[in-house]
């Protein structure tokens, strides 16, 4: 196959440049001629992302090298799916009433309570699914999953700064956000029942999980820049009394030493025990810690008149597991259909996918080595069991920076995960061989961050009929654009 025109472009500015370098001035000349190239062919420019020249083509060719020996694709096992067709592929942009660099977007559930301006648009008793926007011009957008998007709700007083993340609760009962400030707040349709300041900075992430014991007990975990995470227990009232629903002090605090990037309640395989795993900047572990224990030793100091304290207890540490090779930081944790994955920055052009049980997480402390063999053995077991968990491990070859959010969301049939970059396009990995299989481009700018991606099905409402279930992405960036993603 003959190779093309872009290609031979790119080699003859690269022999040319280098005859330039070296000052092999009738060596150029004649190549040029012979070659039938114009005189200024590889001269250097200003942008040195177009600059190549032969040292630098060989050292992006030594990490690639590096890069594909970390990869890993899986093999046959009975849990996985190839990927699916039909699968979302056309882009449709979302008109949001405010302008602004898109910071997190999904489709939630959001009850509406009676009283609301906005009630005559359902049933006040009711949840809805609405696609769910916040920008950086610290608004909050509810618009309709019906054609044409109609914007239902734009809250421009809800928060003192961005939103960054957000979730739903019983249903669209009540609404759980952070924001730029360090800011846990509680929504309920329209009303803001509660909010509290505990982290000093950005709290980047929020994350809830019923309890299964006792369906009226939620635990909610927020990670914050301040190199904390918090945890939180909601009782949650009925319905009638819904306003009255604080948020309480924090029950359990886990200080880092660096930022956390990302939380995930797990219950144990084995034990049912709840665990939040952890992931944090700088850092190849998930960190596995308890929750039940600190916040019942809690209850019982209050509820022994001691003197409250102002700080939470500190969450017991049970283990950790390492996910990633040791040049690498973990940046995103989301539960599957079968497994823990997690997206990890890297270099640009580098954005690797692990994907790995939960029957691998949560190793057991290890007794205390009493000679260096056993030690070392000690050592070489762990490091055999983490490499055994990790099931898929792939490179998106999407670009990052120190500065990028890695974010990762499942197809709902679990075939395929996606993933952002900072080029504007999201990418399909399918979860089977660990391969990309789906490029979504056309949607977003080129050279553009996407900042937040979700995926799922979605009922979308019909003039005539029942609703049709649609499979979705939905991706919002710093291109300012909302963009839904459909078959």
């Amino acid at each position: 196959m003959a190779p093309s025109k872009t290609v031979d472009a790119l080699s003859s500015a690269i022999v040319a440049r280098f005859l330039r370098s070296n000052n092999y001035s009738e060596t150029l000349k004649a190549f040029l001629r012979e070659a039938d190239l114009a005189p200024d062919v590889g001269q250097t420019s200003g942008d040195d992302t177009n600059n190549w020249t032969i040292q630098s083509l060989l050292e992006e060719k030594n990490t690639y090298d590096q890069t594909v020996n970390f990869e890993r694709y899986g093999e046959d096992h009975q849990q996985s799916a190839l990927w699916s067709e039909p699968a979302p592929s056309r882009p449709a942009l979302i008109q949001t009433p405010t302008s602004s660099n898109i910071l997190a977007a999904s489709v939630e559930q959001w009850q509406k309570p009676r009283g609301d301006a906005y009630e005559a648009a359902a049933d006040a008793a009711s949840a809805q699914p609405y696609i769910v926007s916040t920008g950086a011009d610290r608004q909050v957008h509810l618009l309709e999953t019906a054609e044409g998007n109609t914007v239902i709700k734009s809250f421009s007083g809800l928060s003192d700064s961005p939103v960054l993340s957000f979730i739903s609760i019983l249903e669209g009962r009540y609404i759980l956000m952070t924001n730029m400030s360090g800011q846990l707040l509680l929504q309920h349709g329209s009303q803001t029942l509660d909010s509290r300041k505990d982290h000093a900075k950005y709290a980047v992430k929020v994350v809830a999980y019923e309890d299964k014991v006792d369906p009226s007990k939620w635990w909610v975990a927020t990670a914050g820049w301040d190199e904390c995470v918090l945890l939180y227990c909601l009782n949650i009232p009925d319905e009638a009394d819904a306003p009255a629903l604080k948020i309480g002090e924090p029950v359990t605090r886990i200080k880092l030493v660096s930022n956390p990037e990302s939380l995930l309640f797990v219950p144990h395989v084995d034990t049912n025990e709840l665990l939040l795993l952890v992931s944090r900047r700088d850092s190849t572990y998930i960190y596995y810690y308890q929750v039940e224990a600190a916040s019942e030793e809690t209850d019982t100091r209050e509820n022994d008149g001691a003197d409250a304290e102002k700080s939470p207890r500190e969450a017991r540490l049970l283990g950790k597991q390492n996910l990633a090779p040791p040049f690498q930081c973990l940046g995103c944790l989301l539960a599957g259909p079968y497994g823990a994955q997690s997206t990890r920055p890297g270099p640009p052009g580098r954005g690797d996918v692990d994907i790995a049980p939960y029957e691998s997480g949560h190793p057991p402390a290890p007794e205390d080595p009493v000679t260096q063999t056993s030690q070392a053995l000690a050592t070489l077991e762990i490091q055999n069991r983490e490499d055994a968990a990790i099931l898929v491990q792939a490179n998106t070859f999407a670009p990052q920076t120190a500065y990028s959010t890695p974010q990762v969301t499942w197809r709902p049939n679990g075939s395929a995960v996606w993933v952002n970059g900072d080029d504007g396009v999201v990418r399909g990995i399918e979860t089977k061989t660990g391969k990309i299989i789906a490029t979504l481009k056309g949607g977003h700018e080129p050279g553009s961050k996407v900042r937040t991606v979700w995926s799922g099905y979605v009922a979308v409402p019909q003039e005539r009929g029942d609703p049709i279930r649609e499979e979705w992405v939905i991706s919002g960036g710093f291109d300012k654009r909302l963009i839904v993603w459909k078959v």
